[in-house]
């Protein structure tokens, strides 16, 4: 028997990685979204959203501004619920976890990207890097501090290591928010306009780099963006229009 087994190591070894590949990280069934506007009557915003993502997919959400991709973004990422649908993320239903149980999914598992990087000005390159890794032990790890600076070196930042927010430059800032992102290897990223306040030149680069990354590292990536550039260097595009996905 353990002649076969190891016979067939293999063979085992590479469904198993067929299965990882294939995973679905996200899946969305029939997710509605309605707020109560000033007379009471409910403003719908999402309606019937389903959507599956693989490990390694990249998809743009893309549409009129208004049309509801902020709040598919922050569903997306645990910071909104729905009014109704399921969501679930690594097979977990997120409806079925208590708010510090959500922290914990959206610190370890979900990576966010935002139109401004939201660095904390009194802190290094590095430390602004490390600092969702901080959430558990209040301190970094070696292995940490190490993939930050193979992540930052990827990203063309080994230089600026020490270097304060104040002393990059707008697209070096962005850059330091992606690797951020990354830095716990999670299962989702999702990124809300993140060259929309960059020039052409920077806005390229960042599409360039984000591309690289979910590449390498099979990073899942869901972008919400106006920018036709990034949209197409994705994988798929959504569009959402009056609340639903437009084919």
């Amino acid at each position: 028997m353990e002649e076969f087994l190891f016979s067939h190591l293999d063979q085992y070894r590479s469904v198993w990685r067929m299965a990882i590949d294939n995973a679905v990280v996200l899946r969305l069934e029939n997710v509605y979204k309605q707020y109560e506007s000033e007379d009471c009557s409910p403003v719908k915003v999402l309606k019937n959203i389903s959507l599956t993502v693989k490990r390694g997919n990249s998809i743009a959400i893309v549409g009129p501004s208004g049309c509801g991709k902020s709040t598919l973004l922050n569903i997306l990422g645990s910071l909104d619920s729905p009014t109704s649908g399921n969501i679930q993320l690594d097979g977990q239903e997120l409806a079925n976890l208590s708010e510090p149980e959500l922290a914990t999914v959206r610190n370890q598992k979900i990576g966010f990207i935002f139109q401004s990087h939201h660095l904390l000005p009194q802190c290094s390159v590095l430390e602004n890097v490390l600092v969702p890794t901080l959430a558990e032990k209040g301190k970094a790890s070696f292995d940490a501090i190490e993939r930050a600076k193979q992540l930052l070196e990827r990203s063309g930042l080994e230089h600026r290591l020490t270097h304060r927010p104040s002393q990059l430059s707008g697209g070096e800032c962005q850059r330091v928010a992606v690797v951020r992102a990354l830095i716990n290897q999670p299962s989702l990223i999702l990124a809300d306009e993140p060259t929309g306040a960059l020039d052409y030149s920077n806005a390229e680069a960042m599409t360039e780099l984000l591309v690289k990354l979910n590449l390498e590292d099979q990073a899942t990536l869901i972008v919400v963006t106006h920018s036709t550039e990034l949209a197409a260097k994705m994988g798929a595009t959504y569009k959402l229009q009056n609340g639903i996905f437009e084919s």
